[in-house]
């Protein structure tokens, strides 16, 4: 017998241990070369472990939830074994196939057309479609995923092994828009009135969700952090949006979205107010020459924020381009360490959730984050005229130990004035 072992990989240098989040595989089941088996959760993202080997799982070494260190070993893999399954599973079919046509063979004149809803032969699975997957077993990090989001697993089709949805073809779906949400109709049938359940119900925090929850409150037990608000005519950007957007569609591969509009915006502004783009080390503020710019992406796992390096050099396509490979690598689990790391400013677009408003809290070290809202119709006051525009209201949280509120207010003048005149991006002003 040979045995690979399979260990925890490295996913930074500040990272040391994390914690098993779900096996995608079970003992005694076939892998092939680079399929993931199991997800690591670790301080800032969850990192995939693919089998370096094809054979069987033979040993989980590490349970669900459990604390492991970077190197140590967590399963094992049968290569030898590989032949031997494959055999098994060839002779199965064989067999399936011989009793299939043992029973063609017998007349049966009053016997019944199979239903359309019978599952499919052993000995000749099929791809699954949608309305398949319904009663068809999922794994642990499926199951979350279609529970949190609330889908019906019978309107995603599965391309695993005898027609399984994988982690993948559940996030296509969403990022498709082709994932229905359960009906009442689809639900599981609910038990008795009588007997409800239990009333709460206690699920033990990933290590990421911990890891959020202690940059977050050292963020408000740190900074002196405040939060100055204006709001921006979005008139100009929508028409520009609409003007170019299948032009530019066609030529870069990718839609035009507002986000590279307020990236550009806020370079600029942070070229023309460098406080906001520095941040404190013990007794020195270091200020940044660059600006490499965090956007806050929402995944399953919780909020992650890939960062845009050098983001003042970007152009609007390269921009789109890099947030929607970020979005994709979010949704899939695949957000590497370096993804997040060195990022000077955040931009976080809270409007996607409907939020009219909200005071953002700061990604330490920095020392500022900018907050988009929702595009809303309200009646405003142009040239003593009342008319109605699409308005966000933007909010900058910053840290007042190095940056004043005349500089707070500066910065979101300046990205308001590029935003309602987007020749300002072009001209550099």
């Amino acid at each position: 017998m040979a045995v690979e072992d399979i260990v925890v990989p490295q996913a930074g240098e500040s990272v040391t241990e994390g914690s098993i989040g779900s096996w995608l595989k079970a003992v005694g089941d076939a892998v092939a070369v680079d399929e993931t088996i199991v997800e690591v959760e670790t301080d800032k993202v969850a990192v995939e472990v693919p089998s370096p080997v094809a054979g069987v799982l033979v040993e989980i070494l590490a349970e669900e939830g459990e604390t492991v260190e970077v190197g140590a070993v967590i399963a094992r893999v049968d290569t030898s074994a590989e032949a031997s399954a494959s055999a098994k599973a060839s002779s199965t079919s064989d067999d399936s196939a011989k009793d299939s046509a043992k029973d063609s063979s017998a007349p049966a004149p009053s016997a019944p057309a199979p239903s359309a809803s019978a599952p499919a032969p052993a000995s000749a699975p099929t791809p699954a479609s949608p309305g398949s997957n319904d009663l068809m077993p999922m794994s642990p990090a499926v199951r979350r995923i279609v529970e949190d989001y609330n889908l019906d697993p019978a309107s995603i089709s599965g391309t695993g092994k005898d027609g399984r949805l994988t982690k993948g073809d559940v996030l296509t779906a969403i990022d498709k828009g082709t994932a229905r949400a359960r009906s009442a109709a689809a639900a599981p049938a609910v038990a008795p009135a009588a007997d409800t359940g239990p009333r709460e119900q206690r699920v033990k925090m990933t290590r990421l969700r911990k890891r959020i929850a202690e940059r977050l409150k050292d963020a408000q037990n740190t900074a002196a952090m405040l939060t100055t608000y204006n709001e921006v005519d979005m008139s100009a950007v929508m028409e520009a949006r609409a003007r170019y957007k299948d032009l530019f569609a066609t030529k870069h591969g990718i839609k035009l979205g507002f986000m590279s509009f307020f990236t550009k915006a806020c370079c600029l502004a942070l070229k023309d107010v460098p406080a906001v783009n520095a941040q404190i080390d013990g007794e020195e503020i270091v200020y940044h020459n660059y600006a490499n710019i965090g956007v806050a992406v929402s995944a399953p796992t919780g909020l992650v924020v890939p960062v845009l390096k050098d983001a003042h050099a970007m152009s609007f396509a390269d921009t789109e381009l890099a947030i929607a490979s970020y979005g994709k690598k979010a949704r899939d689990g695949k957000l590497a360490i370096d993804d997040m790391q060195g990022g000077t400013f955040t931009i976080s677009n809270g409007g996607i959730f409907g939020s009219l408003m909200s005071s953002p809290i700061l990604n330490p070290p920095q020392s500022g984050i900018l907050g988009m809202h929702k595009i809303q119709e309200r009646p405003v006051a142009i040239d003593g005229k009342v008319e109605i525009r699409p308005m966000m209201y933007l909010a900058l949280s910053y840290d007042h130990r190095i940056i004043d509120g005349r500089e707070a207010v500066t910065f979101l003048v300046r990205v308001k004035e590029a935003i309602e005149d987007p020749t300002r991006l072009l001209l550099d002003m």
